[in-house]
């Protein structure tokens, strides 16, 4: 990483006029460039240690960059599981010496991830973001019940994948129209949103600060609304996928395929509707990489999971902000603030530079990140990040706009 230089884009010394506070969004000088925050994801999948063959720190941190993204959360799914002190080191150390932008891991709630006893969540407390066995839903109400007091006791968020095994029947795409059509086993949308009204009530009783994953049903907006109007400290985030693609955008192709699945056009609805009226908080991508011969083998059999930090901004901004059903303001702000202000994740001298109305394909064979999988291949898009800037150091930059 080097200095920004006058000579990439524009004169650093203007900055501190054009700099946007969280959710403001001036035009650059000359009207062609528009400087935003640094945006945040509490929701990446690094896959290292133990999966570098999908991805790498290195890898990951450097399509964040390039996504505009200068802070991240990593999940804890990885081998050795960060779930002590021990474990957790292994991660760090590999974070410490590639990350490109922040890196701040997540603790697991459990050993191994498999639900039986809590992980040494006192012992990693001072070095992680937050717990969660994303993944895995959390199976035991008295474990949740248990992780979600510890946590209390510790200032720490629980963040859950919440998804209940004994709903799922072998499914792998939504219990809808498109599964039926074509002899899919389908994921009803009821496994994600009882495992979450389980999970409200045990913070509500708890006092734990809760956070809810990758939300993807109508029902689960619900729930969630109706629990922070009862005072509950919950929040919660969808990704990109759910905002804009529905069960009818769905393609017998193993980049379609990721956990929750793609639900139908009045979750969709409904889930725009939360990001409207601040039920749901923030926008995460869910980050989750696998090998081309992973996704190769159909909806059925393919890995769960896609790629999307370096999609994340465009797609949204293409089809939210361009068509007037989002602000581009409220997009920066779900993007930066809010889960910085959630996590208590600084914001230094953080922004990328963007070129927001050049239109451009996009292209899995251009990423940097390890993985290939997205069902955004092929689309058009506008905005393209031109530089990306973490304290004060350039952490991406597109060779094709230096001068």
């Amino acid at each position: 990483m080097q200095k920004l230089a006058k000579a990439v884009l524009f004169d650093p010394e203007h900055y501190s006029r054009f700099y946007p506070p969280m959710g403001a969004v001036p035009a650059f000088p000359d009207g062609r460039y528009v400087v935003l925050p640094g945006f945040c994801d509490v929701h990446v999948h690094f896959r290292e240690p133990g999966f570098s063959y999908k991805e790498t720190i290195a890898a990951g941190s450097a399509a964040a960059a390039r996504g505009g993204y200068t802070a991240v959360c990593a999940m804890p799914n990885l081998d050795p599981v960060p779930d002590s002190a021990v474990t957790l080191a292994a991660e760090r150390a590999v974070i410490d010496r590639d990350a490109a932008v922040a890196v701040y891991p997540y603790g697991a709630i459990t050993m191994g991830e498999k639900g039986e006893r809590l992980a040494d969540m006192e012992a990693m407390a001072p070095d992680v973001i937050a717990f969660s066995d994303d993944g895995r839903g959390v199976q035991s109400e008295s474990m949740m019940r248990a992780a979600m007091e510890k946590a209390k006791s510790l200032g720490k968020i629980i963040a859950a994948h919440c998804e209940d095994n004994s709903l799922l029947h072998g499914g792998y795409i939504h219990a809808g129209t498109y599964a039926a059509a074509h002899g899919h086993r389908g994921i009803s949308s009821e496994s994600e949103w009882r495992q979450i009204e389980r999970d409200l009530r045990l913070a509500k009783e708890t006092g734990c600060a809760y956070h809810v994953c990758h939300i993807s049903t109508k029902e689960s907006v619900a729930l969630i609304r109706a629990a922070k109007a009862k005072g509950v400290d919950v929040t919660c985030e969808t990704g990109p996928h759910y905002l804009v693609l529905d069960e009818g955008d769905l393609q017998e192709d193993g980049r379609f395929k990721m956990n929750p699945p793609l639900r139908s056009k009045e979750d969709r609805e409904a889930l725009i509707g939360g990001l409207l009226d601040g039920t749901v908080d923030m926008i995460a991508t869910d980050h989750a990489p696998h090998s081309a011969e992973e996704k190769s083998r159909g909806l059925e059999k393919s890995a769960m999971g896609i790629v999307g930090l370096e999609t994340a901004f465009p797609v949204l901004y293409t089809k939210l902000v361009r068509p007037g059903i989002l602000p581009l303001e409220k997009l920066v702000a779900l993007l930066a603030d809010a889960p910085r202000r959630r996590f208590g994740i600084p914001a230094g001298e953080e922004y990328a530079v963007w070129e927001l109305d050049r239109p451009y394909t996009v292209d899995p064979a251009d990423f940097l990140s390890k993985g290939r999988a997205t069902p955004f291949a092929g689309m058009e898009v506008y905005g393209a990040c031109v530089a990306a800037v973490r304290n004060g150091q350039t952490v991406y930059q597109n060779e094709q706009y230096s001068r």
